[in-house]
């Protein structure tokens, strides 16, 4: 079998490639040959129905890229899901991740508020984008970018674009928007919010909007403590049923366990004061939708959000620019993790190294969505990427995670991660 250059015209070569469990391409020419070597972990480790294979493929310039792929069938002896650590605002390395999840394999999910990025909240493990873990909304979307929907048992995987929406009711009949869920009130990085953000409403990537009149929700999934929130702000401290028992001036304080708290500044403090008295009660009620506006997710489904979509009915279709990010980030080669889903229902997993030169030098988004084109993806979407991209398989990261040369190689911690549980499998935070 001969090594192809991966292109528009070498999409049946990569089919080819792929389907050679493990296999390596050397050289360039078309008379080199694929070495095949054996798949770091044996099929038999992995429970039936899941599938881990690593190939290097040569870019149309001649460079060469690796990536590692992870196949869940329909009907594998899993659940899948997302996962965090145990406070929402932290992070943990996707190997710790699958350790507490009790997975046999993970990857890095959504993109994150890092502490290296330039708008840093101070909060390392702030999912950016849409979140929601077993039925429950920690993270809004960023409007209407793509996301992976999981149901428990990964029976039906899907993308789609997709948008939440969540309001608050007082029992005094008075209802207000709520902007966001666990994040600063009035910082809203990547854009895209609702209740006039500035600048802009639309997603932009790596771009901070703010909003001086939001009221954020609070779960005690993003840790002990809300954030401070200023002169001005209130915060309704809810219990389990939902009923105020304490207003607090200014925000900033325990999150009761089972219940959650409402945080205001401008007017969405306003609102507080006016209908969030002690003793009356508030309904929060949240909803994630899809483009043609039906509701995505059940009680137990995990909603990951990221950006851009890269495949739409088997055909490349990067949509960078609906979905924020500005067009030098199509010339760019980044380390990868992308999800994609087959026409039988089957998820793809893929993890492409990067940003390690004469090895693997990542990929664009186009060249990311031709190689899950080549692996049979009928549509796929990118998550967080970079020194993120990390792939754990039997409790090894079988990837090169790096942030680029001088760097140290080694996990990133990241926000939180998708991950693949076998039948019967007990997590050791809170039987995930």
């Amino acid at each position: 079998m001969s090594a192809r250059r991966v292109g528009r015209a070498g999409l049946a070569a990569g089919l080819a490639l792929l389907a050679v469990a493990g296999c390596t391409t050397s050289g360039s020419g078309d008379n080199d040959r694929p070495r095949r070597v054996p798949s770091p972990a044996a099929s038999s480790a992995l429970p039936e129905g899941v599938r881990y294979e690593h190939s290097t493929q040569i870019l149309a310039d001649g460079e060469p890229v690796r990536f590692h792929v992870l196949s869940i069938a329909p009907d594998a002896h899993v659940s899948l899901g997302a996962t965090h650590g145990d406070r929402l605002q932290d992070t943990s390395t996707v190997r710790e991740l699958a350790r507490q999840a009790g997975a046999v394999a993970a990857v890095n999910g959504t993109l994150f508020d890092i502490a290296t990025g330039a708008h840093h909240s101070g909060y390392d493990g702030d999912p950016l984008g849409l979140y929601g873990d077993r039925g429950r909304l920690l993270s809004e979307s960023v409007g209407a970018n793509p996301a992976l929907v999981l149901d428990s048992f990964g029976r039906h995987p899907s993308i789609t674009e997709a948008r939440s929406s969540i309001r608050v009711t007082s029992s005094d009949g008075a209802h207000s928007l709520v902007d966001g869920v666990d994040r600063v009130p009035g910082r809203i990085l990547d854009c895209g919010g609702v209740g006039g953000d500035r600048p802009v409403a639309l997603p932009r990537h790596g771009t901070l909007c703010t909003d001086p009149d939001e009221i954020v929700d609070f779960r005690p999934e993003w840790g002990g403590y809300s954030p401070q929130a200023g002169d001005g702000s209130a915060e309704a401290v809810l219990d389990s049923r939902g009923r105020v028992t304490r207003l607090r001036t200014p925000a900033g304080g325990a999150i009761p366990r089972g219940g959650r708290t409402l945080v205001g500044i401008g007017k969405g403090a306003a609102w507080l004061r006016a209908h969030a008295a002690r003793g009356r009660e508030l309904r929060v009620s949240s909803r994630v939708s899809d483009a043609q506006g039906d509701s995505l997710g059940g009680p137990e489904a995990s909603l990951v959000g990221g950006g851009p979509r890269l495949v739409r009915d088997g055909h490349v279709r990067v949509t960078a620019a609906a979905n924020g990010f500005p067009p030098s980030a199509l010339r760019t080669r980044h380390p990868r993790t992308v999800a994609g889903i087959k026409e039988d229902g089957t998820l793809l997993l893929v993890v492409i190294d990067g940003r390690r030169p004469g090895r693997s030098v990542g990929a664009t988004f186009t060249e990311a969505a031709r190689i899950l084109v080549g692996l049979g993806a009928k549509d796929a979407v990118n998550l967080d990427g970079g020194g993120s991209s990390t792939m754990v398989v039997s409790g090894r990261v079988r990837n090169s995670p790096t942030d680029g040369p001088g760097s140290r190689p080694g996990e990133r911690r990241v926000s939180n991660a998708i991950v693949v549980i076998p039948t019967g499998a007990v997590a050791d935070r809170d039987q995930l």
